[in-house]
């Protein structure tokens, strides 16, 4: 089975073994169990298990036919609506989800990420900004090692219209996303690498700083602090103005 479309399941909910049972069931048809499992590559019992549960979920129907139970996996399309329906039910408690934080904000915070799943988590939490996003960034080292990093975050960052400012080193792979920046909603001004060798990534927005960094191991920082990201945005101008443009 194809482990990208497997990742999408998983990346609204399901686990491995249910996404692995649910495409077996799609691909099958309306069939027994005994022909999913081989679809599936896994035994009889396991899956029976899954489907039991994913009948429970709504996620397949069962019917009978000649005495034998029947499974039918439901129509991607309406499982779409299905999430889109609970994404939409989520984001309408988000208001009410921030106003428990009320007091906790304005307390200085630091908070860690640790692997590449959670990296990506926390670049996630940048796309909530309220203001432009200054950053610093090695383009060629951030897509070595995240190779869906424009798909995944930029595109998602240009859709949700907040503008960037970067600072990048002047090498090929920064000349070629300064070529990008009227497409990706962003400026990006070069420094000479003699000068400029950062190995990570740092956005300042908000009243945050992240930094991210992928070598050896990929982990990442938020620091919330008000004059932390204000000193920060000076250091950031001073370096800006003395970029190329």
């Amino acid at each position: 089975m194809d482990e990208n479309i497997i990742k999408k399941f998983i990346d609204i909910g399901f686990s491995q073994n249910e996404a692995k049972v649910y495409l077996a069931s799609l691909e099958s048809g309306t069939a027994p169990v005994s022909d999913i499992a081989q679809a599936a590559g896994m035994n009889r019992i396991t899956t029976y298990s899954l489907l039991q549960k994913l009948l429970e979920e709504g996620l397949v129907t069962i019917s009978m036919k000649s005495g034998t139970r029947h499974f039918t996996a439901l129509n991607p399309e309406v499982l779409l609506e299905d999430v889109r329906r609970k994404t939409e039910s989520f984001e309408k408690s988000v208001p009410f989800l921030k106003s428990l934080m009320v007091g906790h904000e304005t307390r200085p915070m630091v908070r860690f990420f640790e692997g590449l799943e959670a990296v990506k988590k926390a670049y996630l939490e940048t796309l909530g900004s309220h203001t432009e996003m200054l950053n610093y960034a090695n383009s060629k080292n951030i897509r070595d090692h995240w190779t869906q990093y424009d798909q995944e975050y930029v595109l998602s960052r240009k859709k949700k219209q907040i503008f960037l400012r970067g600072l990048a080193p002047e090498d090929s792979q920064g000349r070629k996303v300064q070529e990008g920046d009227a497409e990706y909603f962003r400026e990006t001004r070069l420094l000479p690498k003699k000068h400029f060798w950062v190995e990570n990534e740092i956005n300042i927005y908000d009243d945050k700083l992240f930094i991210a960094s992928f070598d050896p191991e990929p982990f990442a920082i938020i620091i919330q602090s008000q004059a932390v990201a204000d000193t920060q945005r000076q250091i950031f101008e001073i370096a800006w103005e003395a970029a190329q443009q």
